[in-house]
């Protein structure tokens, strides 16, 4: 459980309360992380890179994907909504903030913290149009076994 440091002044708070299960432990989490900074690494050196995180959620894995690359690249964001006031996908993704950067020409890698449904994801490819490759932090369909 996370608790907020000491040095700051604050009394021990687990921020967890909430979570009935851990489905995927932090060190699992960071070694996989690694794994994927030496991935990029490797099939990145010499290319012009950028990393597209999808926020919000992503962020958190963005900054620790990032420390783990050693190859130059650029970052850029977008933030989606396919929610709306519900807590289950709609189906229908809208962008609320698109990237800043020209993607034309370049090796993009999208950066997303937790797969769903796969809508927000299929549609972001289909209207990048560039078949960007995709580093994701938990995708239900992966843990449970399939391709």
């Amino acid at each position: 459980m996370s608790t907020l440091p000491h040095h700051l002044g604050f009394d021990k708070i687990s921020l967890h309360q909430d979570i009935s299960k851990v489905l995927v432990d932090e060190i699992t989490i960071r070694k996989r992380i690694r794994e994927l900074g030496e991935i990029i690494n490797r099939e990145y050196a010499h290319k012009d890179l950028l990393l597209v995180s999808v926020l919000k959620g992503s962020i958190i894995f963005m900054a620790d994907l990032i420390r783990s690359i050693a190859v130059p690249h650029e970052i850029d964001f977008m933030a989606t909504s396919s929610y709306g006031s519900g807590v289950s996908s709609s189906g229908v993704v809208r962008i609320l903030k698109d990237l800043n950067t020209s993607i034309e020409g370049r090796n993009v890698i999208l950066v997303e913290d937790i797969i769903d449904s796969g809508h927000t994801l299929s549609y972001l490819l289909r209207i990048l149009q560039s078949a960007p490759r995709l580093a994701a932090h938990y995708d239900p369909a992966r843990q449970a076994g399939a391709p």
